[in-house]
């Protein structure tokens, strides 16, 4: 009997989470299918995307655009039906034919719709690490309510995922502790004089991966293994002090499980997000990814270090934040997307980024969050006070 094809709704599928998915399931045209691709800006890329997959929907932010994208994909003999904002991405995550969601909007503008999500107890394979980060508990309740199935794809957390044991993939008394591996990124060997001459087009120049700017500073500063420690405390239901950070120049090892016994568990493989996608996209089977297999031979060195905090603030900051609780963890994403926007506008230096980070978390209260839009509203008085914070700086 012919197994049904799963329908993949697909948030950010323009940026490089989602056009890797689509490699992904263009392996596999008996598997999946495509049911909703959308994007902020990108209409033309959008557009080649509904082309080549015949996708029944797509969203674009803005009304005018959706408008124009519509009009040209009728053009092309397609007959996607194009919807716009917030509103048509929670539709998108909602609809009962979608088997599978792919939450892949950097930051928090992708957390209302994988939220919606994990609320209409979809297979959620989530990328969007700041979903967790800002809306931890809510998130996983709503999964936990719902039945939802949620599947990392950061590296690090899948191959954590796949460290864990098996029948139940969970933290449990056999193991001791996370290992979480980290590049380092490109200025892991600079001195903090030289920190403050960082370019953006520097910082958006990762030795191992192939992301998108925001994430390429992230990583610069290691606030993107920060919001990756708050992510894995989430998923695998631990404290901040059962994770250990690990730099790991090569980004071979994606991360470790060390169990009481002794042993460590690493998944390797290739520094390519379309591994953990597949191993998502086919779980529990595993599916062919498309990507270069690992070649130990080539490799001949794995190299391990501990992470300086002198150099790296940003993560003893998302540490503290977890620590501290309640809409701390809010105050630090939000801080974060301001002070790495203004870098990458020429509005700040490098090193000021932690230093606007910190400057609003001393404002920021532990208060619980108590719903979605709890967490909307002091994400974006973060926001304000960060922007002010920043003004003060210049």
């Amino acid at each position: 009997m012919t197994q049904a094809r799963q329908k993949i709704t697909i948030f950010g599928s323009t940026g490089s989470i989602g056009k890797s998915t689509l490699d992904v399931i263009a392996l596999h045209p008996d598997r999946f299918e495509v049911f909703a691709l959308t994007a902020r800006g990108n209409m033309e890329k959008l557009r080649q995307q509904c082309r080549q997959f015949n996708s029944p929907y797509a969203v674009l932010e803005d009304p005018q655009a959706a408008e124009r994208l519509e009009n040209e994909l009728r053009k092309d003999g397609v007959s996607t039906e194009i919807l716009c904002g917030q509103e048509g991405l929670i539709e998108m995550a909602s609809r009962p034919e979608v088997d599978t969601v792919m939450a892949a909007i950097v930051g928090a503008a992708g957390l209302p719709s994988a939220f919606a999500a994990a609320q209409s107890g979809k297979k959620v394979l989530l990328a969007n690490k700041e979903a967790l980060v800002i809306s931890g508990n809510l998130f996983m309740e709503a999964v936990a309510e719902s039945g939802a199935t949620l599947l990392p794809i950061d590296s690090e957390h899948n191959a954590i995922f796949q460290c864990l044991p098996e029948q139940n993939k969970r933290v449990d008394s056999q193991v001791r502790r996370i290992l979480l591996t980290a590049s380092g990124g490109p200025f892991r060997n600079l001195s903090l004089q030289e920190l403050s001459a960082v370019t953006p087009e520097q910082a958006c120049a990762h030795p191992n991966w192939s992301m998108g700017r925001k994430i390429s500073v992230d990583s610069a500063t290691m606030m993107n293994k920060g919001l990756e420690l708050i992510e894995a405390c989430w998923l695998f239901r631990v404290a901040p002090r059962d994770i250990q950070v690990v730099i790991h120049p090569q980004s071979i090892i994606h991360s470790m499980v060390e169990y009481i016994d002794g042993s460590v568990i690493a998944q390797m493989g290739s520094p390519d997000m379309k591994i953990p996608i597949a191993n998502a996209l086919g779980w529990p089977q595993r599916i062919v990814s498309g990507s270069a297999f690992l070649d130990l031979f080539e490799i001949s060195r794995l190299d391990f270090a501990p992470p300086s905090e002198a150099r790296f603030p940003c993560l003893r900051l998302a540490r503290e934040a977890m620590e501290a609780g309640g809409a701390c963890t809010i105050a630090l994403n939000a801080a974060n997307e301001v002070a790495v926007a203004a870098f990458l506008d020429g509005k700040c230096r490098f090193d000021q980024i932690p230093i606007i980070i910190e400057k609003t978390l001393e404002s920021s209260e532990t208060m619980p969050v108590q719903s979605l839009q709890h967490v909307l509203e002091m994400d974006a008085a973060a926001r304000l006070r960060s922007g002010e914070i920043l003004e003060q700086l210049n």
